[in-house]
């Protein structure tokens, strides 16, 4: 047991490192897209089903929907870079040591990462804690079993919509800026 802490603990050879690397990123890819897609699709079903449905006086939901619309861009970013990774993998694993990227270079794309997907969670929590704010303000203006006249007080399917769209982005840049990190600190050894 103590054995295989051990080589955990020392620094990995850049062949390890390169595989490790390369499966580690095209995890990250397929993820990130992913949960990308599924929030994409959910923002596109509110706002269209914002524009349709009658207009309510929430702008809260609006302001929703644009920190979700950030924090795909920002994710589309998130991808680009972690398919960005896969090419650095590959270039660590080509035979020639002249191809390889500088360590330095490796160290600096993974803190990028790290850092656009921090920022990616930090908006997608500021839109999901708002949303909620704004679906649980709703339910509490519901008077209960009675009749609702008050349309701005309709807990929409938009509504649920814009909070899925933000809790798939918090899991999607969380599960990038954890892809990073790791990479981070074991190269950083």
């Amino acid at each position: 047991m103590l054995n295989n802490l051990e080589s955990f603990s020392n620094p990995p050879s850049k062949q390890e490192f390169a595989t490790t690397f390369r499966l580690v990123s095209k995890i990250s890819f397929w993820v990130q897209l992913v949960l990308g897609l599924i929030s994409g699709i959910a923002v596109l079903l509110a706002y269209f089903s914002r524009n349709i449905t009658t207009q309510t006086n929430n702008a809260g939901i609006g302001f929703g929907i644009f920190l979700a619309i950030v924090g795909i861009l920002l994710l589309c970013f998130r991808v680009y870079w972690a398919f960005r990774y896969r090419k650095l993998a590959k270039l660590l694993q080509t035979p020639n040591p002249q191809n390889h990227p500088r360590k330095g270079d490796v160290i600096q794309n993974l803190r990028i990462g790290f850092i656009v997907s921090l920022v990616g969670i930090l908006i997608a929590f500021i839109a999901s804690e708002e949303t909620v704010a704004i679906i649980l303000g709703k339910a509490l203006a519901q008077p209960q079993g009675v009749a609702i006249y008050q349309p701005e007080n309709v807990i929409r399917s938009l509504d649920v919509f814009v909070m899925l769209a933000n809790v798939n982005l918090i899991g999607a840049h969380f599960f990038g800026g954890v892809t990073s990190l790791g990479l981070l600190y074991w190269v950083e050894d």
